[in-house]
């Protein structure tokens, strides 16, 4: 009976993957699922000049010691930023040019995947327990290789696979955004898209659809409503359903036991759709806080129980 663990939307918080990787033994699971927008969103420069660095972080200019650069770069990457030692020189160069600035993004961004799947390896080999990861709308096309390339972490991304005699798809795509953002497409294309591999299933009863976006007005996918400038209506408590409609078609079309999505942080909850399960845990990155969702699966009754958990 398999025990799935499943967090979605860390955004580069250090503190979060490290709760997921250790959150496999707290619960008692043989199996965790993470969800698309696994990287961060920034580079925090952390700027050498005349024998201290400076820093801006949340608003907030320090001026630190030697001695404390390393405890501040621990600091930048709980809360979901990429921190990088630079000269004053390096900050104007990228300051004035966008695609240095972009590739440095890059670079830093995939070097701190590496660093996560290293964890990974170091936290999970022996165990047993398996990991998947599928990267999400927010998340560069570059990291799926590295993720590839992991020894103890398998990308989930475009494939079916069998999870302890469940079938699991997964897709970090989402329906157009107001951001443009690196993983997104009109619903037909979505739709064919997940429909590349739910044909492939034979038992949709035993089903696990991974799907980074909610389905369309399931109550799991409220967002602040924006107006055109992306500023939002009514102090931010406007709020409007943002979801996929390709993937509330797929769920009702072929009503899988279990649906995972994320994508909206602020739409944490459990609903059925039909005989399917449909979760958002939510996500609180930004504080250091993990939210997830506690599966137990079973061969004859399917869904023996959940839970919704943070810590």
């Amino acid at each position: 009976m398999p025990k799935v663990f499943f967090a979605t939307d860390l955004h580069g918080s250090e503190v979060c993957w490290k709760k997921f990787l250790n959150a496999a033994k707290f619960y008692d699971a043989d199996v965790l699922i993470c969800g698309g927008d696994m990287t961060g969103k920034a580079i925090v420069p952390i700027v050498s000049e005349n024998g201290h660095y400076t820093v801006t972080l949340g608003g907030e200019h320090q001026a630190v010691g030697a001695d404390q650069v390393t405890e501040v770069e621990a600091n930048i990457r709980r809360k979901g930023y990429y921190p990088l030692r630079m000269s004053v020189d390096r900050l104007h160069e990228l300051d004035g040019d966008a695609g240095k600035r972009a590739a440095c993004f890059q670079e830093v961004m995939l070097e701190g995947v590496e660093r996560w799947m290293s964890m990974a390896a170091k936290k999970l080999r022996g165990s047993g327990i398996r990991c998947f990861v599928s990267p999400g709308n927010d998340d560069e096309m570059e990291v799926d290789e590295v993720i590839r390339r992991a020894e103890l972490v398998e990308l989930g991304e475009g494939r079916v696979v069998d999870v302890d005699g469940f079938s699991m798809i997964s897709t970090g795509w989402s329906n157009p955004t107001p951001w443009n953002t690196h993983r997104e497409e009109p619903e037909e294309k979505l739709t064919e898209r997940i429909e590349s591999m739910a044909s492939k299933v034979a038992d949709p009863s035993r089903a696990i659809f991974n799907l980074h976006c909610p389905p369309y007005k399931s109550g799991l996918d409220e967002a602040p409503a924006i107006d055109a400038d992306l500023k939002l209506l009514h102090g931010g408590r406007a709020l409007r359903p943002v979801g996929s409609t390709a993937v509330r078609a797929a769920i009702e079309q072929h009503q899988p036991l279990l649906s995972l999505h994320g994508h909206i942080h602020e739409s944490k909850g459990a609903i059925k759709i039909g005989k399917t399960l449909s979760i958002n845990p939510g996500s609180a990155y930004e504080e250091g806080m993990l939210m997830g969702a506690i599966i137990q699966l079973d061969p004859k009754k399917g869904i023996k129980s959940y839970q919704l958990v943070n810590g």
